[in-house]
């Protein structure tokens, strides 16, 4: 059959208030023309982030009223790390509220002035709270990842030979990690292979330097491992996650991703010294080690989400849907970053809108008129998440990008429908879209609160 359909039934509506251009232009001026500013209730089709925006199951919402309540050693917290284990068999699980504290609390205990962390590409959170410690992060991926318009089957990938001359360069003593990300978010959703995954761990062990996942993401990555790397077409996605995670010596995790969850996260490393560190801070920061920050019911529900993320049939429907909406985008000359990855589309902003500067954000511009012109509420991945440096000075980022992130099980075809149309009829009078400036800013992650105007 030719026609994706939705494997789940919808038990539970919410409604979408409808608006017109007239309001839009008031909601987005008083917004400062900044998506992350709007009100939820004045989106039409939100795009902004499929983090912590899923719908959960049924058999979640029954999972929640199990959900045990006790501060320390709760059923639940038990019941989360037998789920956890079953597919990254970590020594130490280490739950918290979402993936950035995990972040937090990792980075605190490796990072500190003169330290470098390689990754296939950093996203926001990751690297803000790597410099928050003095680190620096870096992105080696592959150098396919950098071109929109090439196709190529894992364009997360690292760069194998940067990796090893950087280690050399910096020293081992410097690097206290390397992480890949899967899929690569700001490099456009792209997958990691597990040849690249397996021959990145072989550099770190001859280092001795750990190997960390930022595993948001992870169950996408596996389902494009087994359609597009031909080792692993006959295998579960459940043995290929299991065998992912068997190089790495920890990872972070986003539970509001790839655990179908609106909240939640975990910190799993194998070194007892890091372990014990990390939940020092955890009790200060979080909570005790069993709860981390979380009620049981979300343990509960993320622990049910592991086992259907997994799921072929919800995998083949969550990547083929996204597909369906980046070959609709492409057949109506919009460009995108191609192939299409997993849990976003992302509109090339820079190729589209090639009459503006990117220091005069193109990108920013494009997600301000989706909004305006239909309500559609999209993120900017680009020069203004990445042009801030740290010394203050500002650059243009290596792409241009507006994210679609598609939120799991939300949204039906009618409504991808809805945002095909309205982004073909800015297509067809994008010349008349005009740059931007921002008029304020934060010194970190100044893409979530400045304020914006035309040129």
């Amino acid at each position: 059959m030719k026609t994706i359909i939705e494997p789940f039934k919808i038990k539970s509506v919410e409604p979408i208030k409808m608006t017109n251009r007239t309001e839009r232009e008031t909601y987005m001026k008083e917004a400062n023309y900044n998506l992350f500013k709007l009100d939820s209730e004045k989106v039409i089709i939100d795009l902004l982030t499929d983090s912590g925006t899923s719908s959960m199951s049924a058999r979640q919402w029954a999972a929640i009223m199990q959900g045990d309540e006790s501060y320390a050693g709760s059923p639940s917290y038990h019941r989360f790390q037998s789920a956890v284990r079953n597919l990254m068999p970590f020594k130490h699980i280490i739950p918290t509220h979402q993936g950035r504290a995990a972040e937090k609390i990792l980075f605190s205990i490796v990072g500190g002035k003169g330290k470098y962390i390689p990754n296939n590409t950093h996203f926001d959170t990751t690297r803000a709270n790597i410099e928050f410690t003095g680190a620096v992060g870096v992105d080696l991926v592959i150098e396919e990842g950098k071109n929109p318009s090439l196709v190529h089957p894992f364009k997360g990938n690292m760069d194998l030979v940067k990796l090893e001359n950087f280690i050399k360069e910096k020293g081992v003593e410097n690097i206290p990690m390397v992480m890949t990300t899967i899929t690569n978010n700001s490099g456009g959703g792209q997958p990691v292979s597990l040849e690249n995954i397996r021959a990145t761990k072989a550099i770190c062990v001859k280092y001795n330097i750990p190997f960390f996942i930022d595993a948001c993401r992870f169950a996408e990555n596996a389902y494009f491992i087994k359609i597009r790397e031909e080792a692993y077409f006959n295998t579960s996605v459940e043995d290929i996650v299991k065998e992912i995670f068997s190089y790495a010596d920890g990872c972070t995790m986003s539970a509001k991703k790839d655990a179908l969850v609106n909240i939640g996260g975990w910190l799993a490393m194998n070194d007892d010294v890091w372990a014990q560190q990390a939940r020092n801070l955890l009790i200060l920061t979080e909570g005790f080690p069993t709860y981390g920050g979380l009620a049981g019911r979300d343990l509960e529900a993320m622990a049910v989400g592991l086992e259907e993320v997994v799921q072929e049939d919800y995998l083949h429907y969550r990547i083929t849907s996204t597909q369906y909406l980046g070959n609709h985008l492409l057949e109506a000359g919009i460009p995108i970053v191609r192939p299409a990855g997993g849990h976003a589309i992302y509109i090339d902003a820079r190729a589209m809108l090639p009459h503006i500067k990117p220091l005069h954000y193109p990108g920013q511009s494009l997600a301000v008129e989706m909004y305006l012109h239909a309500g559609i509420r999209a993120c900017e991945i680009g020069t203004v998440m990445f042009g801030a440096q740290p010394d203050g000075s500002e650059k243009e980022a290596s792409m241009d990008l507006v994210r679609l992130a598609i939120p799991r099980r939300v949204y039906t075809q009618s409504h991808i429908d809805y945002v095909i149309e309205a982004l073909t009829e800015i297509n067809t009078r994008k010349n008349e879209l005009g740059g931007m400036k921002i008029t304020w800013q934060p010194p970190q992650l100044r893409h979530f609160t400045a304020s914006f105007d035309f040129m």
